[in-house]
C-alpha cells in the first residue's frame, strides 16, 4: 500500500517534495533532538488523491490518519475527544514552497463541551480552557463552515465594551463561557446546524478544508505570482497542541535568526505573553520585541537563543521560527527557511561566506536575481523636510508616494487604471493579496512586523508599515484621522517603510545606491559567469548608469528614440514629407550631427566597450501625428478657416499619412526594408557612427561600433545594407584620415532568419536574437492586442504558462535561437551571438541563453545587476550538473 501518512520521527529535511517544507523541517527538528510537539503529516500524495477521488478523502489515507493518530495518543498519553484526559491538536497547511498565510490552519482541534470541562480541571485553569475552546470555535467556523471571522471579531468586541474592558486578558472564564454560547449562535444562524462537537468529525472536516485552501483564491494568486506549480499541493501537518495562554509563565512568538530586513546577525522577532500563535500573525495585537523575553523570562531566552544558532548552522540558512512557551517551558513548533528583502538576502550572504557557514558560489544561490529590483529602486530626498503625520513599525524598506485607499478591491481598480495608490488597513487578511500586488505600499494600524502585511509585502519588495496605531481607520467612511488630522479616500501620503514614517502629500524621491556588500557578491558573480551582460541603451544618460551597474557594453542602441526628441521631431517629419531626394537630403543633413552627437556620448559611456547600434527599425507614419487625431484638426479647419495656410499644411500632412498607413505596420515597411528603399537615411545613420569614431580616435578613445541591420529576412538584403555599411566607411575614413574598426551584423527576429542562418552568417559578423519581434512573429502575436485582449486569460486558463513576452518561450522562440545559433556557426564557427529583447533581463531566460551558448544578454540597465548575478547562477547550476552527470 501506498505510504500517505509520515509520523515526525520517520521524516527529514530532504522530503519537502512529500511532507512539504513545514511538515520536512518539524520532521528534522524531531530528527535532531530540539523541543517539538509530537505529530504527523498527511503528505502532498494525498493530497492529489484527494482531489482525484473528486474532493473526497480516500480509505486508504483515512485508515493511515488513524494509525497515526493512535500512535500520537499513545505517545502523548491523551486521546482526542476523551472528557478525562483530551488530546487536542493543530491542523495546519504546508506547501513545499513556503506560502505563509495563504492557506488554512486550526488550532485546539478535539474542544467540545465536555473536553473543555478535562483541560480545565487538569489545567486547573478554566479561563484558558474557555479561551482555548471560543478560539477554536471562531477557527473552525471561518476555515470549515466558511462563517466570515468578522461576525465572531464584532461580538467579541461588542461583548468587551458591554463589560468596559480593553483587552482580552481582562476576559473571564465566565466572560469566555458567554462568548461560546454566543459564537454557537452564529454557526447555528449561518449554517442552520450546532457546531459539530465529535472530535473525529472535527478532525475529518478540518483535513479537507486544508487540502480546499490548496486551491483557494489568495493561494492560486500567490502561486501565480511565485511561479509555483499548482500540482505540487500541500501537506497537513497534525500536532499535539502546546499553549501560550496558560498564564504570564505562557507565551507565543516568531523571531527569524537575523533580521529579515537588514541582515543584520541579530535576534529578531516578536512575541505576546498568554497568548496562542494566531494573534502574533494575524496582527490581532501588537507583540512585543524579542529582547524583552530577555527580562521576562531570562532561562527560556537563552535556550531559544541557543536553539536559533543550532537550527542556522544546521540549515546554513537565516531561519523563521516559531515558537511557544508553555508554563515556562519552550516548545518549537516551526523553523523555515526566512523570507527576506533584498538588501537582507545579500547582507547574509556575504556575512555568511565571511562567517565560513557557506561558500561564494553557494552565497550567489541565495540571492533571488528579482529580488535586487528593490535595491535599485528610488528612496526618500532627505533634503526635503518631512512632516511626519505618524509612525508605526519599519515592516518593508522603501519608500512610495500615492492615493489613500482603504480596500483591496479598489486598490486594484486603481492599479488597472495605472493610477498609484497606498494601501490603508486595520490589518490585512490573505484575502487582501490582489490589492497588496496592485499598491504601491501598505500601511495597517494593528499587527506588528511578522504580521501578515509586513511578511507579504517584504517578500514583494513593497514598503509597509504595521502597527500605526495612532491611525483611526474608519472603513465605511473611507477615512483615517491622526489627532485632529482627516485623511481622506484618494488624499495623497508618503510613506518610508524604512523609518515607519507616514507624510502628507508628494516628497521628492532620489537614485539608490548600492552597498559596499552588494558590489561585492557582483564581483563573485562576475568571477562565476561564463555569459557576457551589456545593456539596452539609447542616449548617453542610460549607457553611463549601464556602465555603473557593471555593463560590459551596449547590446542594443535604438537609433530612432533619438527622434523622438520634441526638437528633432519637426527636421523628421520634414525628412519624412520630402517629395524628392534632395529636401530628404537635406533634413537628413540636419540630424546627422545630432546623432553623431548622441553615438560620442554612448561611445564615450561605454570606456572602450562594444556598442551594438540597430538602424532605423519603426515605419515611417510613427513619426507623424496620429492620423484620428489629424482629420478631426483638418475638419474643423474646414469648416472655420476653410482659407488658412494651417489648413493646406494639415491637409498635405494627412495625404503622408494615409500614404504611409498600412493595415500590420508590425509587418510592414519597417527594418531593413526601410533601408532598401530609402538608403540615404541608413547612409546619414552609418556616417554619423563613423564620424563619431573618427573624433573620438582623435582623442585617443578606443571605440567598438556594431552596425546591425534591422528585420533581415533574406541574406540578399543583408549583402546589399553591408555594402551600403563598407562604403561608407571607407568614404568617411578617407575623408577624415582616421582609421576605426567596426563589424556589421543583423537581428533575428523573424522565423526565417533562424531558418536560413546558415545562409545569412555569410554577411553577419554577430546575430542578436531579438526576441520581443521574434515571439511576435512566431507566435503570430500583436504584442499589444494580445497583452490587452486574451493573453492573460490564456495564463488563467493555463493555456501557456507565462506570458511569453516576459519568459522566453523554449519550447518554440527557444528553438528558433537554437537552430539560428547552431545554423550560423556552422558558417562562422566564431560568430558573436547575443539576445535584446526583454528575456534579457528574465532569469529562466539568462539560464537559456547560457545553455544555448550565447556570448552575451542584453537588458535594461536597471536589470544589468540581475542579469549579472542571474548569469553567475546559470554557470554555477549548470556546470553542478556537468560534473554530477560525469
Amino acid at each position: 500500500m501506498e505510504k500517505y501518512v509520515y509520523l515526525f520521527h520517520e521524516g527529514n529535511s530532504e522530503m519537502k517534495e512529500i511532507l512539504g517544507g513545514k511538515g520536512a523541517n518539524l520532521a528534522e527538528m524531531t530528527r535532531i533532538g530540539l523541543p517539538v510537539p509530537y505529530g504527523f503529516t498527511i503528505s502532498t500524495k494525498a493530497c492529489n488523491a484527494y482531489y482525484e477521488e473528486n474532493k473526497s478523502i480516500p480509505a486508504s489515507v483515512e485508515a493511515q490518519v488513524l494509525e497515526a493518530l493512535n500512535v500520537l495518543e499513545q505517545k502523548m498519553n491523551k486521546k482526542l475527544g476523551s472528557a478525562e484526559n483530551p488530546l487536542l491538536v493543530s491542523v495546519r497547511s504546508g506547501a513545499v514552497f513556503s506560502m505563509p498565510g495563504m492557506m488554512d490552519t486550526i488550532l485546539n482541534l478535539g474542544m467540545n463541551d465536555e473536553t473543555v470541562e478535562g483541560v480545565a480541571r487538569l489545567t486547573n485553569n478554566d479561563r484558558f480552557a474557555y479561551d482555548s475552546y471560543r478560539r477554536f470555535i471562531q477557527m473552525f467556523s471561518n476555515v470549515v463552515l466558511n462563517i466570515d471571522v468578522y461576525y465572531f471579531e464584532q461580538f467579541l468586541e461588542e461583548t468587551r465594551e458591554k463589560k468596559g474592558y480593553q483587552a482580552d486578558p481582562e476576559m473571564t472564564a465566565e466572560d469566555w463561557q458567554e462568548v461560546i454560547t454566543g459564537y454557537k449562535e452564529i454557526v447555528r444562524k449561518h449554517t442552520r446546524k450546532d457546531f459539530p462537537q465529535e472530535p473525529m468529525e472535527q478532525l475529518f472536516l478540518a483535513i479537507n478544508a486544508v487540502f480546499d485552501s490548496w486551491n483557494n483564491q489568495r493561494a492560486i494568486v500567490y502561486r501565480r505570482l511565485n511561479k509555483i506549480p499548482d500540482h505540487l499541493g500541500t501537506a497537513v501537518n497534525i500536532q499535539s497542541m502546546v499553549f501560550g495562554n496558560m498564564g504570564n509563565d505562557s507565551g507565543t512568538g516568531v523571531a527569524f535568526t537575523r533580521n529579515p530586513s537588514t541582515g543584520e546577525n541579530k535576534l529578531y522577532g516578536e512575541y505576546l505573553i498568554n497568548a496562542q500563535g494566531e494573534d502574533v500573525v494575524a496582527g490581532i495585537r501588537t507583540p512585543q520585541p524579542i529582547a524583552t523575553l530577555k527580562e521576562e523570562m531570562p532561562e527560556v531566552f537563552q535556550q531559544f537563543s541557543e536553539t536559533c544558532h543550532r537550527l542556522e548552522q544546521h540549515y546554513q540558512d537565516m531561519q523563521d521560527i516559531e515558537f511557544t512557551v508553555e508554563r515556562g517551558k519552550l516548545f518549537i513548533l516551526q523553523t523555515r527557511t526566512g523570507k527576506r528583502t533584498a538588501a537582507a538576502a545579500i547582507q547574509i550572504a556575504v556575512d555568511m561566506v565571511e562567517e565560513g557557514i557557506i561558500d561564494k558560489k553557494t552565497a550567489l544561490l541565495r540571492v533571488d536575481p528579482d529580488q535586487l529590483n528593490q535595491l535599485l529602486h528610488r528612496r526618500i530626498d532627505d533634503s526635503y523636510p518631512r512632516n511626519q503625520l505618524a509612525k508605526g513599525l519599519p515592516a518593508s524598506p522603501g519608500a512610495a508616494t500615492g492615493s489613500v485607499v482603504f480596500d483591496a478591491d479598489e486598490a486594484e481598480e486603481c492599479g488597472k487604471d495605472g493610477r498609484k495608490v497606498i494601501l490603508v488597513r486595520p490589518e490585512t487578511t490573505p484575502d487582501d493579496i490582489h490589492g497588496i500586488i496592485a499598491a504601491q505600499a501598505v500601511v495597517t494600524s494593528r499587527g506588528g512586523m511578522t504580521s501578515h502585511a509586513a511578511v507579504v509585502a517584504r517578500g514583494m519588495g513593497k514598503a509597509c508599515i504595521c502597527g500605526c496605531d495612532s491611525l483611526k481607520i474608519d472603513i465605511k467612511a473611507k477615512q483615517f484621522t491622526v489627532g485632529d488630522k482627516v485623511v481622506k479616500y484618494g488624499d495623497i501620503i508618503t510613506i518610508d517603510g524604512s523609518t515607519g514614517e507616514i507624510m502628507l502629500g508628494e516628497i521628492p524621491m532620489i537614485e539608490p545606491a548600492l552597498s559596499d556588500e552588494f558590489q561585492l557578491l557582483l564581483s563573485w558573480a562576475d568571477q562565476e559567469r561564463k555569459i557576457g551582460v551589456r545593456a539596452n541603451a539609447d542616449n548617453p544618460e542610460d549607457a553611463r548608469k549601464a556602465f555603473e551597474f557593471g555593463a560590459g557594453g551596449v547590446g542594443l542602441c535604438r537609433t530612432e528614440h533619438m527622434f523622438m526628441d520634441s526638437k528633432r521631431i519637426p527636421i523628421v517629419q520634414k525628412m519624412i514629407l520630402a517629395d524628392n531626394y534632395e529636401d530628404r537630403m537635406e533634413a537628413l543633413n540636419q540630424l546627422l550631427p545630432m546623432q553623431q552627437g548622441d553615438f560620442e556620448g554612448i561611445f564615450e559611456a561605454m570606456e572602450g566597450n562594444p556598442v551594438t547600434i540597430r538602424l532605423l527599425d519603426p515605419p515611417l507614419h510613427e513619426f507623424l501625428p496620429d492620423k484620428e487625431e489629424l482629420l478631426v484638426e483638418v475638419t474643423k479647419l474646414q469648416m472655420n478657416a476653410p482659407f488658412s495656410s494651417e489648413l493646406k499644411i494639415k491637409e498635405s500632412l494627412l495625404k503622408k499619412v494615409r500614404q504611409l498607413d498600412e493595415f500590420n505596420p508590425m509587418l510592414g515597411h519597417r527594418g531593413c526594408r526601410l533601408g532598401m528603399i530609402y538608403p540615404e537615411i541608413y547612409e546619414m545613420q552609418v556616417k554619423a557612427i563613423f564620424y563619431a569614431a573618427a573624433n573620438l580616435a582623435d582623442k585617443g578613445m578606443a571605440v567598438k561600433p556594431e552596425i546591425m541591420i534591422p528585420l533581415v529576412g533574406h541574406v540578399n538584403e543583408l549583402r546589399k545594407m553591408r555594402k551600403l555599411v563598407i562604403e561608407t566607411g571607407e568614404m568617411v575614413m578617407n575623408q577624415t584620415g582616421k582609421e576605426f574598426s567596426y563589424t556589421v551584423g543583423t537581428m533575428i527576429e523573424i522565423p526565417r532568419a533562424a531558418l536560413t542562418a546558415d545562409l545569412i552568417a555569410e554577411e553577419a559578423d554577430f546575430f542578436s536574437f531579438g526576441t520581443n519581434d521574434l515571439t511576435q512573429t512566431t507566435f503570430g502575436f500583436s504584442r499589444d492586442d494580445a497583452e490587452g485582449k486574451f493573453l492573460q486569460s490564456y495564463i488563467e486558463q493555463k493555456v501557456l504558462p507565462e506570458n511569453p513576452f516576459a519568459v522566453l518561450d523554449q519550447n518554440g522562440v527557444g528553438m528558433l535561437v537554437e537552430m539560428g545559433v547552431k545554423l550560423g556557426r556552422q558558417t562562422k564557427p566564431g560568430l558573436k551571438t547575443g539576445i535584446c529583447g526583454e528575456h534579457g533581463g528574465e532569469k529562466s531566460s539568462i539560464e537559456f541563453c547560457y545553455k544555448t551558448g550565447l556570448d552575451y544578454v542584453s537588458c535594461s540597465p536597471y536589470r544589468v545587476p540581475l542579469a549579472r548575478l542571474a548569469a553567475a547562477q546559470a554557470t554555477i547550476r549548470n556546470t553542478k550538473e556537468a560534473y554530477t552527470t560525469a
